[in-house]
């Protein structure tokens, strides 16, 4: 499968489908804000780890992108300081960044929805940041609980965020399309008034177990 149709169907298949096919992996567990909560994207991670407090690094990630890359940005410590603002996201839209992935804040969040950049972020706050530290750029990232490296596979929708090992990826959408079309024979015979107490053998283990 090409890169940008693994994305694609990636993608489509979304953060829930994606996780349980990963055997239930990769969660970046967070509370999470999804500033247009319809958008469904995957995309290549370019990580960020930026100073305390600071966004130097967000413009040179920006630099660096590439189309369809997801942007993963942290700092060392999470705290509701914005590391991305309608002029930011406007350059992310013009290099081609399909989504932002924040454990921060971001401002302007009206605008950069109006734009209609996929954004996922953990505050919003006009708290700005800083640009004078230094930090680093495609090393890995603890977020979440996950460990996210550059050119892992960033999933993210309504349901929050997942990252797939870049290694994995492959592996994991195609697991992901056996359990869709496994989900959808279910969901048509649940539509003709059978239940997932029966189909999946849940009525014995209520009904059958000896108290």
């Amino acid at each position: 499968m090409q890169h940008a149709t693994l994305e694609a169907a990636a993608a489509a298949y979304g953060v829930s489908t994606m996780f349980e096919a990963a055997g239930r992996t990769g969660l970046v567990d967070l509370d999470l804000i999804a500033h247009i909560p319809e958008a469904k994207v995957a995309g290549r991670a370019r990580t960020v780890l930026c100073g305390q407090d600071d966004n130097l690094m967000v413009p040179a990630a920006i630099a660096r992108a590439q189309p369809g890359d997801v942007l993963v940005m942290r700092m060392p410590q999470s705290r509701p300081v914005s590391l991305l603002g309608e002029l930011l996201a406007t350059q992310c839209l013009a290099r081609g960044v399909a989504g932002v992935l924040v454990d921060a804040a971001i401002r302007d969040a009206v605008a950069i929805r109006q734009l209609g950049l996929p954004v996922w972020s953990r505050y919003i706050r006009a708290r700005s940041a800083a640009k004078k530290i230094v930090g680093e750029l495609d090393g890995p990232l603890e977020f979440g609980g996950t460990t996210i490296a550059f050119g892992d596979l960033i999933v993210l929708d309504g349901d929050g965020a997942l990252a797939v090992p870049a290694a994995r990826a492959a592996e994991v959408v195609a697991l992901a399309a056996e359990r869709e079309a496994a989900e959808a024979f279910k969901r048509e015979r649940y539509r003709n008034g059978e239940l997932s107490y029966d189909l999946d053998g849940l009525r014995a283990i209520v009904e059958g177990r000896v108290d």
